[in-house]
């Protein structure tokens, strides 16, 4: 596809405002974590021009430190909640990890569809779970976004994909995202474009708008153009928005910055 170059700049300007800046290491500490909220924090120091992320996205344990140490309008504290990656835990236990993880300042709370129950069939319990924890964490800052993370890569048949945004979205996810980066495959142009026709026949049937992130193994500049046109073309431009419009794809934001600059940048 030939994009011309001030479109291509524009765009990765866009992005850069829409991903969620990620660390989800086990070797995370709050030292790290907190460096990594004061590189947000002086960002405009260097670049003015470009837009901050939309935010910080660290496991629950730190969400307490990023909201401690961020200083800037307008960047979101995100969690990963549920027991993520694996989501194999007891529903009570991952209500306490992301109610305790928005008591503590997190604006955003990522789970991961109950796949030990989909895949099972028990599609009921799966959105019970994502009723009971948007219920409880929405009880406590009733603006909390909710992503429900589908883990496309587990889901093999595009009938699947289909049948779990639709779940997602019924059982009230503000977001479907594709994958938690941890398995493989993970975020896909073919999963992505299911995910988006899904958003697109919801927000027909019931006029509320579904956000759609994509994450996992996203790092290029082209791989922001290759999402930034699907969404554009299937949902058209309302969407082109961090209200609506995620990357997980921490990576992709030095590369973005070294695109738009003209040189090697590595500042996050």
């Amino acid at each position: 596809m030939n994009i011309p170059q001030d479109k291509l700049k524009s765009i990765y300007g866009s992005v850069l405002g829409q991903i969620d800046l990620t660390s989800l290491n086990s070797t995370d500490t709050p030292t790290k974590i907190a460096a990594m909220t004061e590189k947000v924090n002086r960002f405009h120091d260097t670049f003015p021009q470009y837009p901050l992320p939309a935010s910080i996205c660290v496991y629950p344990n730190f969400a307490k430190t990023v909201a401690d140490t961020l200083k800037v309008e307008g960047v979101h504290v995100t969690v990963v909640g549920g027991c993520f990656p694996a989501s194999q835990s007891t529903l009570p236990v991952k209500l306490a990890e992301c109610t305790g993880a928005v008591t503590d300042g997190a604006d955003e709370v990522d789970i991961v569809l109950a796949l030990n129950a989909f895949l099972d069939g028990n599609h009921a319990e799966a959105s019970r779970e994502i009723e009971e924890i948007g219920a409880a964490i929405r009880a406590i800052k009733p603006s909390v976004v909710l992503k429900v993370i589908l883990e496309t890569g587990a889901l093999t048949s595009p009938k699947l994909i289909e049948e779990a945004s639709c779940l997602a979205m019924e059982a009230g996810a503000d977001f479907i995202k594709t994958s938690t980066g941890k398995m493989q495959p993970a975020a896909t142009p073919e999963a992505a474009q299911l995910m988006c026709d899904c958003i697109k026949a919801y927000h027909r049937k019931t006029g509320r708008m579904v956000g759609f992130k994509p994450a996992g193994g996203i790092s290029t500049p082209e791989d922001a153009v290759t999402y930034w046109n699907i969404v554009a073309d299937t949902l058209g431009s309302a969407w082109l928005d961090k209200r609506w419009f995620r990357f997980g794809a921490s990576r992709m934001a030095n590369n973005l910055l070294s695109a738009l600059e003209g040189r090697e940048i590595r500042y996050y």
